[in-house]
């Protein structure tokens, strides 16, 4: 078994302190992982399109939900609703060993938490408060 805390993903948790949730964001949500009590809560503003333009985090978990979040935060840009929720149903297919990897910026960093389902909740958790967070999004928009 490989190492879980690689110093790839150690630097992208400690990245986070670019996407402070220190203001009232449009879109607004939280979740908690069952499994290890970790919490976050995501915020997104959208522009008149529909891409969200900007993201913050409050985020207490371990370095995986920390670089999970991270990983959503450095890619999300310009990315709309949909290509979370893609995302985020394509993360859980890879943990059930179904699918490879989505196609998202540096997911592989989260590899080595495959073998460990205990941290799958933390991997999981910014990806299912984003989907919370965008979920009253209007297709259309």
């Amino acid at each position: 078994m490989s190492a879980l805390y690689t110093p790839d993903m150690l630097g992208l948790a400690a990245s986070l302190a670019r996407f402070p949730l220190n203001r009232e964001f449009e879109l607004r949500a939280s979740a908690r992982s069952k499994t290890c009590g970790s919490v976050l809560t995501i915020g997104f503003e959208l522009s008149p399109s529909g891409a969200i333009q900007d993201v913050g985090l409050q985020v207490t978990a371990c370095a995986i939900g920390q670089s999970s979040a991270a990983i959503l935060a450095h890619g999300v840009k310009d990315a709309g609703p949909e290509a979370i929720r893609k995302t985020h149903l394509g993360l859980q297919r890879w943990l059930q060993g179904e699918d490879p990897l989505p196609d998202w910026p540096n997911l592989d960093v989260l590899a080595p938490a495959l073998d460990r389902p205990g941290r799958h909740g933390a991997l999981l958790l910014p990806w299912e408060a984003a989907v919370s967070a965008l979920s009253s999004v209007d297709p259309a928009r």
